[in-house]
């Protein structure tokens, strides 16, 4: 179609022919401000519309279009919204007809017409509905003329038709309409950032024809290939991104080259608790063999909850303070961080390692000490949270930075303890330390190669030994009271109980730690020493009620998820969840790992009224489950990667086509491909190769931190 102004794909909405300014402020609440945007604004689905051969025919929540006779019509003005209303019916049936806010129709539609109807048919008050359905008048030659005002213009609609996101001001036949007015002139203005020959080797279509598809398909086999291209592209930069990072954390950056024998070895080993497990050494030969070198290392190591990763990590500190340099430990919570201190400095006592502590916490004559001390080198190892990122840390020199719970910091966090952090006393010479992740939430294979695919993963698999797997039980909460009179029973064996809830004070549909506290003091626990424990309270108090707790005096422990990492209490041989549907698989695993830390037989019991199908899919995995990587899968397949990942800690997963938890195989291809991409052009440098720098920084700059690259 052609217009006095040409479209491009820059126009605002507000420029396109036949947008009012209501609609076009509508579409821009959308985000959907250009022709560009509007083109990237892919249908959620397409529905086909089934020829019903008779309204008898018709299955509820089917969409349809079927032909019939209209018996009677009315216009109902009571409400908010005046509504129109047909009978239609043919030899077969009946078919209620509503169309809201269109009393212009008490003049087009009489009784006598013969109509066609295509429209989502729902089953009301034992009768078959209609709501705004889109119609044509069949006149007595059998033509048919089509409203202008109803969502079509056109009498010929396609088999399949767009379905988009969408607003209660703005429909998606609205949507759809502004789309297809500018569609051609757009199609004809989209590059391909793949070269024809790279598309035909692997069976794609071109990116203009793509878009065509997904918003004007002629079949569902179109729609197939459509998705299939747009999906590779989104799984293609990625991977690119990934692997330039990783090339350039791997030839650009010099980390220092940390020392290494079989004395320094010893050394170490002797300060360990226990001797390491055959997949605690094979982790560590890989961090020592990463260490060794003066390539950056940048390893995840993962394993499930108590397998033994912080030794890992310890040793990798004490190489790293035996050659002379220091180490940073960074935690996300100052709980965590200050178990760490604790588990840290007891295995160090009496060495002359120097550990210390920066939380927001501490005081500020006593952070300026630490700064001071850090930047001229009489500090060893720093422990910390959030705080270590802040401008003013400034180490003398840092060779090793340790992140704990990797997936609850975000790239450019990473990035900060990297390139931020050490004094630059020579600028020719300036270093970057190695980095080492560490999560007890095991990621599901799918994920590491993906997002994570520019560190090199260690497992930790199985526990350490003396530890035992805990019995899982789900309970309904009318068999609350059952579970505390087990409570009891082991409390009076001389065990420790942790109680969790999910807020500290109650709501209408749930008791909060506080209230559930005060229930067990007043009830099953009426002569037992109980305590809480949340976010809310003083550092200085959750300490001591931790101690109290550790040495048996508080006998049970109520407390939020501040317990879910970092805590080690071998006595606590019993916890219960209550309200357990309100939380994430991972997050019950992880509170499930503070008990069974013991020699003692533990159990972790739910008390769950799930009413969703996920609720209940979660409380079966971890009822049945107890492996951590076998976990992580089930919430993979669960819940999909933005939400296990965590959005707002590790940016945004921009998939508005790819599914990662379906396109295993479309992901490996595309891996594959973005390794021979980057090995022709390891800075994408080469001709062609612009269009696609523009498109992958747009799309994946963020979320991979390829602030860390330039």
């Amino acid at each position: 179609m052609t217009h006095a102004h040409p479209i491009q794909l820059t126009t605002q909405v507000a420029d396109i022919p036949g947008v009012n300014d209501r609609t076009a402020g509508l579409l821009r609440e959308l985000g959907l401000t250009n022709v560009g945007k509007l083109i990237a604004h892919l249908p959620m689905r397409h529905e086909r519309y089934e020829t019903a051969p008779a309204i008898s025919g018709i299955e509820p929540e089917s969409v349809v279009s079927v032909q019939g006779t209209i018996d009677a019509t009315r216009m109902v003005r009571a409400g908010r919204k005046p509504r129109f209303e047909a009978v239609m019916t043919d030899e077969s049936g009946r078919l209620d007809l509503v169309w809201f806010n269109a009393s212009y129709l008490a003049k087009k539609i009489h009784p006598g017409h013969q109509l066609r109807v295509q429209g989502k048919a729902k089953a009301r008050a034992g009768s078959i509905q209609m709501v705004n359905p889109r119609f044509w008048i069949i006149e007595q030659d059998g033509s048919e003329h089509v409203d202008t005002n109803t969502e079509t213009d056109a009498a010929d609609q396609p088999e399949l038709r767009p379905v988009y996101s969408a607003s209660e001001r703005i429909k998606s036949a609205q949507i759809a309409r502004v789309i297809e007015t500018v569609l051609d002139d757009a199609l004809a203005q989209i590059d391909d950032h793949l070269p024809e020959v790279w598309r035909d080797e692997r069976g794609l279509v071109p990116l203009a024809t793509a878009y065509r598809m997904m918003h004007k398909p002629a079949s569902e086999d179109e729609v197939g290939m459509a998705r299939r291209r747009l999906a590779y592209d989104e799984l293609f930069m990625l991977q690119v991104g990934v692997q330039i990072k990783r090339r350039y954390l791997r030839t650009t950056l010099v980390a220092p080259e940390l020392a290494w024998s079989d004395e320094i070895d010893r050394r170490i080993r002797a300060r360990l608790p226990f001797d390491l497990t055959t997949h605690q050494n094979a982790a560590l030969r890989d961090v020592v063999a990463d260490l060794t070198t003066t390539v950056p290392a940048n390893r995840l190591v993962q394993g499930d909850v108590g397998s033994g990763k912080t030794v890992v990590a310890l040793y990798a500190m004490l190489m790293a303070v035996a050659s002379g340099h220091q180490a940073a430990l960074m935690a996300p919570t100052s709980i965590l961080a200050e178990q760490h201190l604790s588990s840290i400095s007891s295995i160090l006592t009496s060495s002359d390692v120097r550990v210390e502590l920066l939380t927001g916490a501490v005081s500020t004559a006593e952070r300026e000490s630490i700064l001071l001390r850090l930047v001229n080198g009489e500090i060893d190892i720093l422990i910390g949270t959030h705080a270590l990122l802040t401008e003013d840390v400034r180490f003398k020199s840092l060779a090793l930075a340790v992140i704990d719970e990797q997936h609850r910091f975000g790239v450019e966090q990473r990035a900060s303890l990297r390139t931020g952090s050490t004094v630059d006393t020579d600028t020719s010479h300036k270093s970057t330390p190695h980095v080492l992740v560490m999560t007890a939430t095991p990621i599901p294979r799918t994920l590491t190669i993906s997002l994570l695919g520019d560190l090199d993963v260690s497992t930790i698999e199985g526990l350490p030994p003396g530890r035992k797997p805990v019995e899982t039980r789900v309970f309904p909460s009318t068999q609350r009271e059952r579970v505390y009179e087990k409570v009891r029973e082991r409390i009076d064996a001389g065990e420790l109980v942790y109680v969790v809830a999910p807020t500290i004070d109650s709501t209408d549909d749930m008791g909060g730690v506080r209230d559930i506290a005060k229930w067990l003091e007043n009830g099953p626990l009426h002569d037992v020493r109980v305590a809480v424990m949340h976010g809310q309270l003083k550092q200085a108090t959750r300490d001591a009620v931790m101690e109290r707790f550790r040495q048996g005096e508080i006998k049970c422990l109520v407390a939020t998820t501040v317990i879910e990492v970092g805590v080690d209490v071998p006595q606590a041989c019993v916890m219960v969840i209550e309200y357990g549907e309100r939380f994430g698989l991972s997050q019950l695993h992880q509170l499930r790992g503070r008990v069974g830390r013991g020699s003692a037989a533990s159990a972790c019991w739910l008390i769950a009224d799930p009413t969703t199908p996920e609720a209940h899919l979660r409380l079966d995995a971890i009822r049945t489950i107890s492996d951590g990587f076998a976990l992580a899968e089930k919430d993979f397949e669960i819940r999909g990667p933005g939400e296990m990942f965590g959005t707002r800690q590790s940016g945004k997963l921009p998939f508005r086509v790819a599914d990662l938890a379906k396109d295993h195989e479309l992901l490996r291809q595309a891996r594959r491909d973005a390794i021979i991409w980057v090995e022709h052009s390891p800075a994408l440098d080469k001709p062609g190769d612009a269009l696609l720098v523009r498109r992958l920084g747009k799309m994946w700059g963020d979320t991979l931190g390829l602030v860390d690259v330039g």
